[in-house]
């Protein structure tokens, strides 16, 4: 069940990011994705505590990290239009390979 929770804080950490990126544009702030910001750090933040509970803290805060870094970048590419050049994907793959080897682990 721990690595349950670790998952779903490595989802929620995913959202804040597109939060705040989508809370404030050119034309000022955007409230409510600025609140779905706050939301997904808070949520993250407790699932990250349930997780560490049973998970070592090192490897549960690397997974979560991961997992948030991998779904942010992923989604900057598909929702937003970022590079997806040769050495970020390479780069992201590795990242991919550490959250896989510390769940071996």
């Amino acid at each position: 069940m721990a690595w349950l929770y670790l998952v779903l804080a490595g989802v929620c950490e995913i959202g804040w990011p597109v939060g705040l990126k989508l809370g404030w544009t050119d034309q000022g702030a955007r409230p409510l994705w600025i609140l779905f910001a706050i939301v997904s750090m808070s949520a993250s933040g407790a699932l990250l505590l349930w997780a560490q509970r049973f998970i070592p803290m090192g490897t549960a805060y690397a997974v979560w990290t991961g997992i948030g870094a991998v779904g942010a970048f992923t989604l900057g590419i598909i929702v937003f239009g970022d590079s997806a050049s040769t050495v970020r994907m390479v780069s992201i793959a590795l990242i991919v390979a550490g959250i896989v080897g510390l769940k071996i682990a």
